[in-house]
This record gives C-alpha cells, structure tokens and sequence, in this order.
C-alpha cells in the first residue's frame, strides 16, 4: 500500500488462468427440473450462452474470462491520429485483442469532414466499431453552450445505447449527462452498468462557479447519487475520486480505483523524434526545455506557466518554455506572455498536436508540467499529461497537491511547486534543470514509476476483470428466448 492510495477500494486484478477455474472451460447449466450440463465458452458470450440454453438458467458465480459484448460510452472518444486523451481508445483496442467485442458510441466534435453527415455514422477504429454522432464542442465554448452540447448527445446517444445488444454497458464521464444514456441502455436492454469517474462533478463545476443555480446544484447531486446506487461496479481515476463515490454511500465492494496510464509502447523510439524536433526550431536546440500540453481552460491556471517562465527568465535566460494547446483562455495567456515579455523571447506557443505527436514533444523537453487551480476540488485530477511525461522518461512537475504530489514525493519522479507562487517555483525549477545527476535519477524514476504503477496493460487487465464482474451472471426465461438479463443486486 502506498501513501497516495488512500483506503482501498476492492482489489481487481485478474486471475491467471490457473486460478481461475471459469477460463476458458466450462459453465455449469442448473435446469427444470434439476439438470447439469456442460457448454464450451471459448468463442460464446455471455449473452450468446445465455440464449442457447432452453429453460434454463446459467449462473456464473465468479467472474471469467468469457467474450463480452460492450458497448462503451464516451462523448469525447480520440483516437492517436486526433488531439485529446485517448484513454478509451487505449482500453477499448486492448479489450478487443483479448476477444471481446466494443461498441463505442461517441460524438464528432468537429463534423466539417465530408463523411459527416446529419445523424448516426459507423467507422471501424482499431477493431473499435465507433459509432459517430455531429455534436459541435469546443472548450472555447461558454458553460451554457456546453451543458447544450451535453444535452444533445445525451439525448441522440440514449437509443443508440439501447439498440446495440450487450452484456454490459461501460460509461464514462465527463459529462455527468453520459448517465443518461447508460442508465436507459441498462433499463431497456437489463444489462449491467459499470460508471467511471473521471471528475468529480458536479463538485469541480460548483468549485469553478460554472454551477450556482441551487436547483441545478440538487439536480446534479441527485442524478450523481443515482448513477452511483443504479451501477453494477464503479470506476475511479484517483484515490480521492473514489473517496468522493463512497461519500454518497456506496460501498467499497463496487469501487475499484483504475487511474490513467501510461502507454509505453506510444513512446518506443521517441528519443530519436525528440532530437528532431529540437533540431528543426532555432530558438530551442540544445537548450534546457519546460513544456505544458493540453487544455488552455479555466481549471488549469496556465498564467502560473507564463510567470514561471518570467521569474526563471531572471536566473537563467537560456531555459525555454513551450505551451502546447488550444482552450477557452488561450488569448488572455498569450496576452499575459506579451504583456511580460516572454511571449517568443524564452516562451512559444503552438496549437495543439495530435496525441500521435505527444512522444516527439515529451522526448524533446527536460521537464514536463501538469497544472491546475490551487482548489481542493481540483486534486482529485488523474491528468493524462503527468503519465505521459513518466512514459517519456521524463520528470513531471505539479503545482496543485494531491495524491499526484504524494507519488512524486514516495518515487522521486518530478517536482512539487508551490501553489498560487510561481516566483518561489522558479529557483526549484532553475536547480533541477542544471543537475545532470538530478535529471539522470529523476528520469529513472519517471520510467519505473510508470512501469511498476500505471502500465496500461495491467491497468486493462483490471479494467477487464471489472467488467467481467459486472457481466459474470446471466438468466434466461423459462422458454429461453428472453436477451440475457444480469443478476446484480437491486440498484
């Protein structure tokens, strides 16, 4: 157990398959009257199992390693060749290796491309079948027209969900809106709910003051609860998520603590891109490199990465800054580089880069930066900068707490600046970045951390036994022609 960890929530790592005497055996069938037979499960699910057996009931009492079907919702699905986590594209492709089979039903953000169209289309990504609907967003985008695009999909997304035959329904947020669509896939189709965690809302939009109204405030308290109490199993990304879901009561055996990962093999071969991409800007070279990428929005606080890059200016003029990335406030951050003088003399700004193009950036910098707000509610974030910079080999810098300041303190893989000061960060930062033996250990760290923590295989792995879980016990009607339906305990 490690400091960061909190208390546990119930361990889910899978079996070998010397353990488990389910994988890929045998099930047992109890009929009417009393009967046992014996079915194989290698290429079945457990709705196909489910169908073939005529008046009888098929009871698996533990969970195992048979294919499901899964259908995964998730409003902001990217893939490597887009911009935006991949988490799910991540999870979802390793689910697929290992035989199951994933409906992802998602949103394109963007529908300017000529496969657009005004409703429902299918692509295939990875073995993924990603079913496609327009929803323009953008984090440029005010709160009223976000809750709208919301809304939208939440709707749009409620039939689709439920007319994909499955064995288990994956949600994950953010939005909380993704409840919707799962919840009414699970009563139409009476298939089990696994809900992930990603933010704890409606806590961060209330922090942020995005959410006053005390009537949309009880909403989403109420729809929070109820999503929770009506799901099978729960996933959080961090320590504190998980304790902010066992706060509206529900119990430890259904909250399993699954954070972001890291995805090494993204990152093979990325030091040789890193030189390049050095060697192709002028300004940069063989100068020290800090870097920030992702999100430009209110919740990160980067003006705290411009007055960084000023304070350090005045002890080191040599060490580059770079912003990489597009959000709501990127024209107050380029005006605060401006207004301070460090906008193209020791900072540059670029858009955003495809996730494809994350390891040549990473591989490039000597410091990597995950930022927030100094709010509480904020550090319960599983950010997928930080693992990314581990699966670089790079230290990663934080300056908002929480249980990410606990690891890099246990494993020495970055830095801890202080909150709210980027003047007092600036000496920290300036001494690691001119330490060879500093950066050569905390560079070790970076990579076993990742390895040994938040490797992405493993993390599947649990991800999967999850759902097995959730999908490991299925009945039929007495005449055998009903979908399977899930035996979970009263929601």
């Amino acid at each position: 157990m490690h400091a960061w960890q909190g208390k546990p929530a119930t361990p889910c790592g899978r079996k070998t398959a010397g353990d488990d005497p389910c994988r890929h055996s045998r099930v047992t069938v109890h009929q009417s009257p009393v009967a046992e037979a014996r079915l194989d499960t290698e290429t079945a699910s457990v709705g196909q199992l489910a169908r073939q057996i005529p008046g009888g009931v098929l009871s698996l009492r533990e969970p195992c390693d048979l294919p499901m079907k899964i259908v995964y919702l998730h409003q902001y699905f990217r893939t490597p060749a887009m911009s935006g986590g991949t988490r799910s594209y991540e999870m979802a492709r390793r689910l697929v290796a290992k035989g199951h089979q994933v409906e992802m039903i998602t949103s394109d953000t963007s529908p300017t491309s000529a496969a657009a169209g005004p409703g429902w289309r299918e692509t295939v990504e990875d073995g993924i079948r990603v079913h496609w609907y327009p929803v323009p967003y953008s984090n440029q985008m005010n709160f009223a027209s976000r809750i709208a695009s919301f809304c939208k999909f939440a709707v749009a997304s409620m039939q689709r969900a439920a007319s994909v035959p499955c064995d288990v329904i994956f949600a994950t947020s953010t939005p909380l809106t993704i409840a919707f669509p799962g919840l009414y896939a699970r009563w139409r189709q009476q298939a089990p709910l696994v809900f992930e965690v990603r933010d704890l809302w409606p806590e961060v939009p209330i922090a942020m003051g995005a959410i006053r109204n005390p009537l949309m405030i009880a909403a989403a308290r109420w729809l929070e609860r109820h999503t929770y109490r009506s799901s099978a199993e729960i996933v959080a990304l961090s320590p504190q998520m998980a304790d902010g879901v066992r706060n509206c009561g529900i119990a430890d055996d259904k909250i399993h603590m699954i954070p972001n990962s890291c995805d090494f093999e993204l990152f093979e071969g990325s030091e040789e891109r890193g030189v390049r991409f050095r060697q192709e800007r002028e300004w940069l070279q063989d100068r020290p490199l800090v870097v920030y990428t992702g999100t430009l929005g209110a919740a990160n606080g980067v003006d705290y990465f411009v007055r960084l890059a000023a304070a350090v200016g005045q002890i080191d003029p040599e060490i580059r800054f770079l912003i990489v990335g597009e959000g709501k406030m990127e024209p107050q951050i380029r005006e605060l580089a401006r207004q301070t003088g460090v906008l193209e003399r020791n900072l540059w700004m670029l858009p955003s880069l495809k996730k494809a193009e994350i390891p040549a950036l990473l591989s490039a910098c000597n410091l990597a930066t995950s930022l927030f707000l100094n709010k509480p509610e904020l550090q319960a974030n599983s950010p997928n900068k930080f693992f990314d910079a581990l699966a670089a080999g790079r230290p990663v810098a934080i300056n908002n707490g929480g249980w990410l300041e606990a690891v890099i303190r246990e494993r020495g893989c970055g830095l801890v600046m202080p909150p709210d000061d980027p003047a007092a960060a600036a000496p920290l930062v300036t001494a690691a970045l001119r330490d060879p033996e500093w950066q050569l250990r905390a560079r070790r760290q970076a990579v076993a951390t990742g390895r040994a923590l938040f490797d992405r295989n493993q993390l599947a792995d649990q991800l999967e036994a999850v759902l097995q879980k959730a999908a490991g016990t299925v009945s039929v009607s007495a005449s055998g022609s009903d979908v399977a339906q899930p035996q979970r305990r009263a929601a």
